[in-house]
């Protein structure tokens, strides 16, 4: 029998999500995932009256395929997958990770070569503009590992979180949506010596409530590109190209990151050497999701901590644009509730968040205990 939460899983990501339509084409790339849930979610949007199409994925092979890497390889492989994304009008990413670490030894050139190929003919210009597409990970014991939980406990937690009321986070959502957009000057403090501003005027702020990412929970906008200044150091840990980055410190001036350091400054600095734009930030983001509390180097879950905000070098995205571009998109976590040291969010000089809480009454309804 099918576990009944993959049954609810699959109907959340096809009937909310996408919300597929019958005789729409539905690609579904499932890498590392159990073929129960990819044959739901076949079953699902075949019940729709929807054309399902499956792209089985395993993470070692990538890995294989990326140490190999040859621009002639990957501008093929980037060719076959925008026409087969090209032919859809929906997108499910289902993505397991059986070590988190698989692509930690691939060299930088040749990540770059699948950032510049598949990564953006695929992703960037093809899926993210014009397709309904949302992406999930995969429960896993590698997961649950750096979550510092059992197996089975992890499961319940990603269940819980993946099926959550995102109508109701939706609905909550407007009110800072509108206050984001309203705003010109932010002003971020926390711990250590964080403290930093920029300006927000101008760009739009967008809710995200579970349309895009399972789990979701955040509402992002992107900083003016050349406003940011100050100094913020991240207190979560982050994963980019299989590498792990603790205590990550960025100084910025008129928008620039001018030093980064932290418990791996040069693999820090390769990549925010990628390109011009890499040194520059294409997002700024709250989180808000009740039931994701720690980090867990994991983006799609730590990026929606409730508490949390994240600063993201890198591309915007076409939806809240600053004109900055870029091959990477690395979003960094700064947790703000007391046990991580606290810290204070200000919108054009009004405290509208304390210590991972939000303080003005418009906003009340965004904290956990309103969103349970």
């Amino acid at each position: 029998m099918i576990d009944p939460r993959i049954t609810k899983l699959a109907n959340t990501l096809v009937h909310y999500s996408c919300a597929v339509k019958p005789g729409e084409k539905l690609l579904l790339e499932a890498i590392d995932v159990p073929h129960e849930f990819t044959t739901e979610c076949v079953r699902i949007a075949a019940a729709v009256g929807a054309l399902p199409l499956v792209l089985l994925k395993s993470n070692r092979v990538d890995r294989a395929l990326r140490m190999a890497a040859t621009e002639e390889q990957f501008n093929l492989m980037a060719q076959v997958e925008r026409l087969q994304m090209e032919n859809v009008q929906c997108y499910i990413g289902a993505r397991g990770n059986p070590n988190v670490s698989e692509l930690s030894d691939v060299p930088g050139p040749k990540q770059k070569i699948y950032e510049s190929t598949v990564w953006k003919r695929v992703h960037s210009e093809v899926r993210v503009p014009k397709t309904r597409w949302v992406v999930l990970r995969w429960p896993n014991p590698s997961m649950a590992q750096l979550a510092e939980m059992s197996t089975d406990a992890f499961e319940t937690f990603f269940f819980d979180v993946c099926t959550l009321d995102y109508a109701k986070m939706g609905r909550a959502m407007q009110a800072l949506k509108k206050r984001m957009e309203a705003t010109d000057v932010v002003r971020l403090k926390g711990p250590r010596d964080t403290d930093i501003t920029f300006s927000i005027k101008g760009i739009p702020a967008i809710p995200c409530d579970g349309k895009l990412n399972i789990p979701d929970g955040e509402v992002f906008t992107a900083p003016v590109r050349d406003s940011i200044n100050g100094v913020i150091h991240f207190n979560a840990p982050t994963m980019y190209r299989g590498v792990t980055h603790e205590n990550i410190r960025l100084i910025f001036r008129s928008g620039k990151v001018v030093e980064a350091t932290s418990t791996n400054t040069e693999k820090l600095n390769e990549v925010l050497d990628t390109d011009e734009g890499a040194r520059y930030t294409g997002e700024f983001a709250l989180g808000v999701n009740p039931y994701i509390t720690k980090a867990m180097k994991d983006i799609l879950f730590d990026e929606k901590i409730a508490g949390s905000i994240h600063l993201t070098p890198g591309q915007s995205y076409d939806e809240a644009p600053n004109g900055n571009k870029s091959e990477i998109h690395w979003d960094m976590v700064l947790l703000q509730r007391p046990e991580h040291g606290g810290g204070e969010i200000y919108f054009d000089g009004q405290l509208v968040r304390k210590d991972g809480l939000f303080v003005t009454e418009d906003l009340k309804a965004l904290n956990p205990d309103a969103l349970k």
